[in-house]
């Protein structure tokens, strides 16, 4: 199993409103196969907070309803786990943040896997090209 990260659901859903430079087309490319693999029955694991960041994403840039709708379809995939997230976790992430020079929500993933025991990561974010974890991008 692998960590998802909300910038892959990001890139796989949002469609452009223009034409894209050929890097973050390929990004784009590489997250809509990653996510029609977690769509597939691939198993792969995200939290609370990191679904909430693809939801508030998607409701600027698709209304409510669009936001909700995914929402509510990746609740219901048995291959995407969505993990709670205590105000202990935050905490943790708070401080392993600082340490590590990341987001508090990239953190948030990095206690995650640990506590999970998952060792690799689909993501778009350079953030995490020094973090204890291998980065899949395909």
């Amino acid at each position: 199993m692998r960590f998802i990260d909300a910038n892959v659901f990001i890139y796989a859903i949002l469609r452009p409103r223009s034409t894209l430079p050929p890097a973050v087309l390929k990004k784009k490319n590489a997250a809509r196969d990653i996510f029609l693999r977690a769509d597939a029955g691939e198993p792969v694991l995200t939290t609370t907070v990191h679904l909430s960041e693809v939801a508030n994403v998607l409701e600027d840039a698709g209304g409510i309803t669009f936001a909700a709708d995914l929402v509510s379809a990746v609740l219901l995939k048995p291959s995407i786990e969505v993990e709670p997230v205590t105000a202990d976790d935050y905490r943790e992430s708070a401080e392993r943040a600082k340490k590590e020079a990341v987001s508090v929500n990239d953190a948030l993933a990095l206690v995650v896997m640990e506590r999970r025991g998952i060792g690799e990561i689909y993501t778009f974010d350079r953030h995490f090209a020094d973090a204890p974890v291998r980065v899949v991008q395909k």
